[in-house]
């Protein structure tokens, strides 16, 4: 089983390189992945792809899988092959396994960088996400902390009662 994972915050502002490569800062990817660890790369909502442990995400990913099939053969989901076929269509293309190079460097693979819709060149914002990190298209991050921010005081009270 995987170890405890480390709380990961933090805003910072990069530039995608002419070769879709990303420098991470590496005080997001240290608590990330300690030592030669892989990540996974998800494609997390549009304009937004996030980094994972890539222990903990199989970890998690084996066991909800393990559930399902075992639901599959006790006949449990008869009726849902539409949902089990979304399920499957998701999990094909939502995750690849990645490596981080030097540095903290990310190569964003193709299929994820149309998914995060930016060009080389372009402006991001890394973000530590307490249990990941998440790499946002600029206007996308200011559209989603518009609808999120206003819910900040009451998350916080609820997750620290």
């Amino acid at each position: 089983m995987p170890g405890k994972q480390e709380f990961i915050l933090g805003e910072f502002r990069r530039t995608v390189d002419d070769r879709f490569r990303l420098a991470l800062p590496m005080e997001l990817v240290e608590p990330l992945a300690p030592g030669p660890a892989g990540c996974i790369l998800a494609k997390e909502r549009p304009g937004c792809l996030s980094l994972w442990n890539a222990e903990h995400w199989q970890a998690k990913l084996d066991e909800g899988v393990a559930l399902i099939e075992q639901k599959m053969r006790a006949g449990k989901l008869e009726g849902r092959v539409g949902q089990v076929q979304l399920l499957g269509r998701l999990l094909s293309t939502r995750h690849r396994p990645v490596q981080l190079g030097d540095r903290g460097r990310l190569l964003i693979p193709e299929g994820f960088r149309e998914f995060l819709d930016v060009e080389p060149g372009a402006e991001i914002l890394v973000v530590g996400a307490a249990v990941c990190i998440e790499i946002w298209r600029p206007p996308a991050w200011v559209e989603y902390l518009g609808v999120k921010m206003p819910k900040f005081r009451r998350l916080f009270d609820h997750l620290t009662q």
